[in-house]
């Protein structure tokens, strides 16, 4: 189980070297968090990483919640985020 959640957050990090410059330790500590969480997803690690990276753009630097937890209360920037992923 651990050896898939490393290779599930390996995969997911290749997909997003090249945002990742961009991003912050805290950005790529939730990112990484997100994928943990969506590691059951039918879809590629890429669309998955694809969603994390969209929703964490989407949330306030301040937020404290989760993706997995902010994405519930904010139905409307989940959806755009799949559609954006290819997660349809």
């Amino acid at each position: 189980m651990n050896i898939k959640i490393l290779t599930l957050l390996l995969g997911g990090s290749l997909c997003l070297a090249s945002a990742a410059h961009s991003q912050s330790a805290d950005d790529r500590k939730w990112v990484a968090q997100c994928l943990n969480d969506n590691q059951a997803a039918k879809v590629s690690t890429a669309v998955v990483a694809t969603y994390c990276t969209c929703m964490n753009n989407k949330m306030s630097d301040g937020e404290t919640r989760s993706i997995t937890q902010w994405e519930k209360a904010n139905p409307n920037a989940r959806r755009a985020c799949e559609q954006e992923a290819g997660w349809n």
